[in-house]
């Protein structure tokens, strides 16, 4: 799990650099918004000016002279009128393009976030829970990007602040400086919020992840719990990391709370200093009355972006936290652990290939190998049985041939080539593994099947329904209400264990490939369809080199010659007979197999 910390002190400033990061990432948008903002806050400052010149024209000469103006409150009028559109026309304009903005932020980044997810290797994914990746693409780029939303605002806020220190030193000078003391008032007291909020914020953001992560697995291993009646046992493992983000949250929140009270108090306090020192000017003459209405207006018109400023400020933290968490799995390097592209991929040879494997050595953690020097060489189109017992390396071996891990030391050679010098999508186009679990999105037959942009829902001309013979599915698929466009539920949950393995097999075979991994991958068919598939791939598919993960003697059977893998070391390599003779592990093994057999028929038999 990638955690982050947030140097006290440095927070304003990698805030910046989080906001800078987002506009880059858009900035047309965005600066259209700022100028709508900018236009907002002139025409509300010229707002302000325009209500004191009503005051001091129109209003005061009334009641001075008691005569009514018509032409002087037709232009007042107008001059309100006018400025209420040009404030209109920036808002509308800063809302769409905020709006905009904001989206496209989100999506960019949720895009980047979610292809990176797909490259990283899969020793990384080892590490990392799905829950974790799930609470990174959702909230933590929702509380990156959500400042972005009231950001060009807050920049227009600064624009009528300008306007308005001007129009005030103008005026008069000493009003200015009380009126002003709000600004630094404000930032200081977003100072001290910011350091107290940030640790509750950043470990809220890591305990959302903590929490997510718990409940996935849950849902994930919903049949697991409901057959152990372990319901109770997971709703308090929830519950106890619920209450750990529970308590992180409700300190931010009355941080929070207390900072907003502060943040309405001073442009209010401000604003009652302002009026009983404005009377007092007005009475030496220093301003007129509608000078301080205008004032007063201002200051009234200019609480609520002042409050915008601070709550840029408040969203800031959770904005760095998510920014960082976001950032620390952008920044994850792909060639570790995973496919290296390199500079000049070579080009694999026409034709079968032959598959070779020289002293390859790996371990998941450091100090702790799973396979050890282990070589032996496939010729092109040969069928080889790969057994031993559980926890001999033959799943992690599997993995290594098709590069889905790299391996610590030694190499493996596809039709005289380098696997490290292959692009990745060559060898995804010439090598594919099934696995024992097989995994089935929730969308039609036909389109797990091919696992890619959607073609419409029929089997044939594309491949699907030679694949679906291969795999022994197409008698289940044809029993299903549309065939192989019926939508099978998430993980392929609507059907049974043997036929998903055989829709996963038959996604390996559509794509016609010239190296074949097996692990394990016919294990939940029974013995007879097992015997068909496997007879069907020889006689479809003579030019595919295939190594299956045996653990069935009519598997064994099939196989050309057997591998055979004991505590992580080739110990043997040779026809089934010949092991049997020579090498006293692979015989208790296949006699266990035997014996596994037998019970089962005698299960089976009426």
């Amino acid at each position: 799990m990638v955690t982050t910390t947030i140097p006290q002190g440095r927070l304003l400033r990698r805030g910046l650099r989080v906001i800078g990061a987002q506009v880059a990432l858009h900035p047309r948008p965005f600066f259209i918004a700022v100028a709508g903002a900018t236009v907002y806050a002139l025409a509300t400052v010229g707002q302000s000016w325009v209500l004191g010149q009503v005051v001091d024209r129109v209003v005061t000469p009334r009641f001075e002279s008691g005569r009514f103006q018509a032409g002087a409150t037709v232009a007042a009028a107008c001059a309100i009128v006018a400025v209420g559109l040009v404030k209109t026309a920036g808002v509308i304009c800063r809302r769409t393009a905020a709006t905009i903005a904001y989206a496209n932020v989100q999506a960019t980044l949720r895009e980047r976030l979610t292809e990176q997810y797909h490259r990283l290797p899969l020793t990384w994914h080892h590490r990392n829970p799905a829950g974790e990746l799930l609470s990174r693409t959702e909230g933590d780029l929702d509380a990156l990007s959500h400042i972005m939303s009231p950001l060009p605002f807050a920049t227009g806020v600064l624009t009528m602040l300008a306007a308005a220190t001007v129009w005030l030193v103008v005026t008069d000078p000493f009003l200015a400086i009380l009126g002003l003391l709000v600004v630094p008032a404000i930032f200081a007291i977003n100072l001290v919020f910011q350091r107290r909020v940030e640790p509750p914020t950043a470990l809220g953001q890591e305990r959302l992840g903590a929490m997510s992560a718990v409940a996935h697995e849950s849902f994930d291993g919903a049949l697991v719990v409901k057959a152990l009646g372990a319901e109770e046992a997971e709703g308090r493992r929830f519950a106890a990391k619920a209450e750990l983000l529970r308590d992180a949250r409700i300190e931010a929140a009355q941080i929070t709370a207390n900072f907003e009270a502060s943040l309405d108090a001073v442009p209010a306090l401000t604003t009652v200093a302002l009026l009983v020192i404005g009377v007092w000017r007005i009475e030496q003459g220093a301003i007129t009355a509608g000078t301080l209405v205008g004032l007063i207006n201002l200051f009234a018109l200019l609480i609520w972006p002042l409050r915008l400023i601070g709550y840029v400020l408040a969203d800031m933290p959770r904005a760095v936290v998510g920014y960082e968490r976001v950032s620390a799995v952008l920044r994850e390097p792909r060639p570790a652990g995973g496919p290296r592209r390199p500079a000049e991929p070579e080009t694999l040879p026409a034709g079968p290939l032959e598959l070779e494997v020289e002293r390859l050595g790996y371990g998941y953690e450091q100090g702790g190998e799973v396979l050890h020097e282990v070589s032996f060489r496939i010729a092109a189109g040969e069928t080889v049985a790969l057994v031993g017992p559980t926890g001999s390396g033959k799943s992690t071996l599997a993995l290594l041939l098709v590069r889905l891990l790299e391996p610590d030391r030694g190499s493996i050679r596809l039709g005289g080539r380098d696997l490290r010098g292959l692009a990745p999508e060559e060898l995804a186009a010439t090598a594919a593994i099934v696995f024992q679990e097989p995994f089935l999105f929730s969308t039609s037959v036909a389109d797990n099947i091919r696992l890619e942009r959607p073609q419409g829902n029929g089997a044939r001309g594309d491949g699907i329904g030679e694949a679906g013979r291969l795999a022994q599915a197409e008698e289940f698929v044809a029993r299903l209400p549309q065939g192989y466009g019926t939508v099978v539920g998430e993980r392929g949950a609507t059907l049974s264990g043997g036929q998903r393995q055989r829709v996963a097999l038959a996604r390996a075979l559509v794509r016609r490939p010239r190296l074949l991994l097996l692990d394990d991958a016919t294990s939940s068919v029974d013995p007879v369809t097992e015997a068909a598939i496997l007879a069907g791939l020889g006689s479809h598919l003579p030019a595919t080199t295939m190594v299956v993960v045996a653990s069935r003697l009519a598997t064994i059977a099939l196989a050309d010659r057997v591998l055979y893998l004991e505590g992580g070391r080739l110990l043997a390599d040779g026809a089934h007979d010949e092991l049997l003779a020579t090498t006293p592990g692979y015989a208790r093994l296949v006699r266990a197999y035997e014996r596994a057999e037998a019970s089962r028929r005698q299960e089976e038999a009426p």
